[in-house]
């Protein structure tokens, strides 16, 4: 059976050095990315910036007259990193969205997923930089998609012009919760005995996310103000868990900049009043964070130094992470009052190498911003402590074969 023919033709509408932007992560237009992909290689050479890449759109190996970019190397924008086909921006999510709205940055061509309601759009999934990229681009092109939800906070700007619209051949793409193991769950042991009732949740993408948001069935009022949500805030809120009615701000909503889940979350967010997809400048703003009392900013990390530094980018000068949001949110939880910023990861890589090491090779956290390091062995409570007292705390929740070497090391170091 022969293909379908492509729902739209580029040659026309990609120019020679157009800088490209498409919805990220669950929000990719995947019907439009598709058919871009497939056309690139005929097209002049062109700049495609792409988020976090939870599809099958991007392979490594085509189109090398595309030049791919990103503010960091989530999913599967990592195979696009190993084989050096990425330029990854080092930026704070915050100030990566706001240089889109401040033209900074300026899309030429802009690639978006939304949902229609009887006539009004919504931007959906993602409430992003795409939205501002698109105010200024010379060509927005939607992707309508009849399985996308409506979601509230979201609806699109009246004022953006939507100059094509094709009809989506592709449900939206969906995102599965990691499977638990057993030191995912010692993780989360730890660190929710951090998290009180009444407390906000912000949270990434991950098994150790994941892993803290299961082990709070137990825990009453809870309020989310996230970067995003997935399908264990649902589990949260049927089970009672998550109300928002202690919130400070926005009380009795579930706000988020994106949705990351599967068909459950995306009919859960449907025209759920209760759930706002909210701006960048919004869900991240550190004005914004710090009205939000007893915020619980729950990030992870590659790599924590013995003096509270936290890397979340790179690995032997190989990025595979992304500075994201966790600084806008670790700095908006510290302004908060009652809130802790907690960084949570297993204390052994899959090598077996130790994640607690001496010096981190990136700083995406600065030490003189970390809170609490939570990992399988325990919790260093570091805020406030010496340089001395800080390595003495970290090296007691590293995986305890590797306490003699990190000892070792810090008395060969002048720290």
């Amino acid at each position: 059976m022969p293909e379908p023919a492509s729902p739209i033709d580029f040659s026309s509408l990609v120019r020679e050095g157009d800088l490209v932007v498409c919805g990220q992560a669950t929000a990719e237009p995947v019907t439009l990315t598709e058919a871009l992909m497939a056309q690139a290689a005929r097209l002049p050479p062109f700049r495609l910036m792409v988020g976090p890449v939870f599809s099958e759109t991007f392979p490594a190996g085509s189109a090398p007259n595309v030049s791919f970019m990103s503010y960091g190397v989530i999913g599967n924008a990592r195979r696009l990193a190993k084989a050096g086909r990425l330029e990854v921006i080092p930026s704070n999510y915050s100030a990566f969205c706001a240089d889109f709205a401040a033209r900074s940055h300026t899309a030429d061509v802009v690639l978006v997923q939304l949902a229609d309601a009887e006539g009004q759009l919504s931007a959906s999934l993602s409430n992003d930089y795409v939205v501002d990229a698109a105010r200024g681009a010379r060509l927005v092109i939607a992707e309508i998609n009849p399985d996308s939800p409506f979601t509230f906070g979201a609806e699109w700007p009246p004022d953006v012009t939507i100059h094509v619209r094709v009809p989506a051949r592709r449900r939206p793409v969906e995102l599965g919760s990691p499977p638990l193991d057993d030191i995912s769950r010692r993780v989360a042991a730890h660190a929710a005995g951090l998290i009180d009732d009444g407390s906000t949740l912000q949270f990434g993408v991950g098994r150790i996310p994941d892993a803290i948001l299961s082990s709070l069935s137990h825990a009453r009022n809870l309020g989310i103000h996230s970067g995003l949500i997935n399908d264990a805030v649902v589990d949260l809120i049927e089970c009672g868990a998550v109300t928002n009615a202690e919130k400070e701000i926005d009380a009795g909503i579930t706000v988020t900049n994106q949705v990351i889940g599967t068909q459950r979350l995306y009919r859960f967010v449907h025209e759920n009043k209760a759930v706002s997809v909210r701006p960048t400048s919004y869900t991240h703003g550190q004005d914004v964070l710090a009205r939000i009392n007893r915020l619980i900013a729950i990030n992870s990390a590659l790599q924590v130094g013995l003096d509270g530094s936290v890397n979340s980018e790179t690995l032997n000068g190989v990025a595979i992470g992304a500075i994201g949001g966790q600084l806008d949110f670790v700095r908006g939880a510290n302004d908060s009052r009652g809130g802790r910023a907690i960084i949570a990861l297993p204390a052994t890589a899959s090598d077996g190498t130790s994640r607690i090491v001496a010096d981190v090779e990136t700083v995406t956290t600065p030490r003189a911003d970390v809170d609490a390091i939570v990992t399988e062995w325990g919790i260093a409570e570091l805020r406030g402590c010496g340089l001395a007292e800080r390595a003495r705390r970290m090296i007691a929740i590293a995986a305890p074969h590797h306490r003699d070497a990190l000892s070792a090391q810090l008395r060969g170091s002048v720290r």
